[in-house]
């Protein structure tokens, strides 16, 4: 018998970083410029190898702390998919196995190993699909339609010139599409407002993923349809005149 080399492929983990800003009311993704080739000054999302010695969930975990400096509680990681398919990108195969982390807080950003720059990336909806909007760059072509055989035929179509790094407008789309699917029964994606949030914050939420005006999300019938999925805990603390606003809680995960 003859000894055969086996190759066989890496194992990356990828995290889709979601958050919230309350300022200008948009819905938030971490996005790095890769500083190394094979991907060098692409905008991509965060990727680490899993170890030897760890779980897939605990390397999203320790991702977050490397590149954020921040330890989460297990309840804000959600796996997304798995993503195999050999035309990722060039060079050694590799297979990505993808979380969703959801941030309540916008932390300060600081390029680590790896990295030449790091933002968040505004989600813009238009007619088509998504847009990511940051760091004085705009990426267009997150389109809901485009199976993933035809995206990996050609990419070319769904990225801009300079494009995310390897296959992360796919990922990136899928993960737009689960919160959105799961709005009217888990709608992990309230976890980027925090602990508390008001009906008002969650419609401004939903309006980006469903791609419509904020006026057209009612608020009694949001409070109708969508209330079981939450508990009121009291009221806002507000300093201007009027009615203080009633205060939720996402309900936990079963």
């Amino acid at each position: 018998m003859t000894n055969q080399v086996v190759n066989r492929p890496l194992i990356s983990i990828t995290n889709v970083i979601w958050s919230f800003d309350p300022v200008t009311h948009q819905l938030l993704v971490l996005l790095l410029q890769r500083a190394n080739a094979p991907f060098k000054g692409t905008w991509g999302l965060p990727t680490t190898y899993l170890r030897a010695d760890e779980s897939a969930e605990a390397a999203s975990l320790r991702l977050v702390r490397e590149k954020l400096g921040l330890n989460l509680p297990t309840f804000h990681t959600e796996q997304l998919a798995t993503f195999t398919n050999t035309q990722r990108g060039p060079g050694d195969r590799e297979l990505a196995l993808t979380y969703m982390i959801y941030l309540p807080t916008m932390p300060k950003l600081v390029p680590g190993y790896g990295a030449q720059a790091v933002d968040w990336f505004a989600i813009q909806p238009d007619s088509k699909g998504y847009n990511l909007i940051g760091h004085g760059l705009t990426f267009t072509g997150l389109p809901l339609t485009v199976s993933a055989e035809t995206y990996y035929h050609d990419q070319t179509p769904y990225v801009t010139p300079n494009g995310l790094t390897a296959d992360h407008t796919l990922i990136l789309r899928t993960a737009l599409i689960r919160v959105r699917n799961r709005l009217d029964y888990a709608p992990t994606i309230l976890l980027v407002l925090g602990r508390e949030f008001t009906l008002k914050q969650a419609r401004e939420l939903y309006a980006i993923l469903l791609r419509k005006p904020l006026s057209s999300i009612d608020n009694s019938n949001f409070r109708k349809t969508h209330v079981h999925l939450f508990t009121e805990i009291g009221l806002a603390h507000q300093h201007a005149s009027g009615r203080p606003a009633k205060i939720y809680r996402l309900l936990a995960r079963g």
